[in-house]
């Protein structure tokens, strides 16, 4: 897998790397997803061998397990409380995997890709007090 990685460094001369080729097709990267909180959307796109691949785009529900228990329930997603993988998504409130959600069982953090499984699964790590 070729990339166009290096042309940003210089020789060893100080000359210019040029591309010496364009990239192909399994080269080229796609989209990311960037999911978010909203009314149920989802895109497929075909991957390589004609594999399908899922995208969510908005959704507002979450199967969340609770570790303890072993139970996992579907519930309505609240918030977005951080995402650690970049400092946009966090404001922006961007559902990638390792983010920490706000649902109505506690927060969660995001154990699948959204932007690939076609679904967003968590785990309970701070669960509400009953009244």
């Amino acid at each position: 897998m070729s990339t166009h990685s290096s042309l940003r460094k210089r020789k060893l001369t100080g000359g210019k790397k040029r591309v010496y080729r364009t990239k192909k097709k399994y080269e080229a990267a796609g989209y990311p997803a960037e999911t978010v909180i909203g009314v149920p959307k989802r895109k497929n796109t075909q991957g390589l061998g004609g594999n399908i691949k899922i995208k969510v785009l908005t959704e507002s529900f979450a199967s969340v397990t609770d570790q303890r228990t072993g139970q996992t329930q579907k519930v309505e997603i609240v918030s977005v409380i951080r995402n650690g993988a970049n400092v946009d998504y966090n404001r922006r409130g961007v559902i990638t995997k390792g983010a920490e959600i706000d649902t109505s069982l506690g927060h969660a953090k995001v154990t699948s890709r959204p932007g690939a499984d076609g679904v967003i699964n968590a785990v309970l790590i701070a669960g509400k007090e009953k009244q």
